[in-house]
């Protein structure tokens, strides 16, 4: 009950707070939406090329060289750095193969916890404040990804 009243309180504490310091709020108001609107035509490039790249790779069938037990989370593991609306759908996948509660459901559950859209979040961001030379940040980016699935493999193992 309480949370439909949280935006509306929000926004009345923050029309108060404007009211004391005697801001002028709309016009503030009208000012952030416009720098939010450039910062938008700003990454739009970089969020088409990732999608794009997505879109790519998982058209190439490149995921499908993959057999064995590990064929259903070898492309949630090269899917993750890039896509985590690609991931959901690999872990939904997933779960409706082989369960929730399987090996292979806790372990993709791990992996979705255990580490980020490394190369979207790069993207994005260097791209919205126009960075083009990511020095070390993408190599350590994916380097905390892989620590973050061996680490889901031996807990998963171990706990399972």
């Amino acid at each position: 009950m309480l949370n439909n009243y949280i935006i509306p309180i929000i926004v009345i504490v923050i029309l108060f707070y404007g009211f004391i310091k005697k801001c002028d709020i709309y016009d503030d108001f009208i000012e952030g939406s416009i720098e939010g609107l450039k910062i938008l035509v700003d990454i739009i490039p970089a969020i088409v090329a990732m999608i794009f790249a997505v879109n790519v790779f998982i058209g190439s069938g490149i995921l499908n060289t993959f057999g064995g037990v590990l064929k259903d989370i070898v492309p949630m593991v090269v899917l993750r750095p890039i896509s985590g609306t690609a991931t959901l759908a690999v872990l939904s996948n997933i779960y409706k193969i082989h369960g929730v509660d399987s090996f292979l459901g806790f372990l993709a559950s791990v992996i979705q916890g255990a580490t980020d859209t490394t190369i979207y979040v790069l993207a994005l961001y260097f791209g919205s404040v126009k960075i083009k030379k990511t020095r070390y940040a993408l190599w350590v980016g994916l380097f905390a990804d892989f620590c973050g699935i061996a680490a889901a493999f031996l807990i998963v193992h171990f706990f399972f």
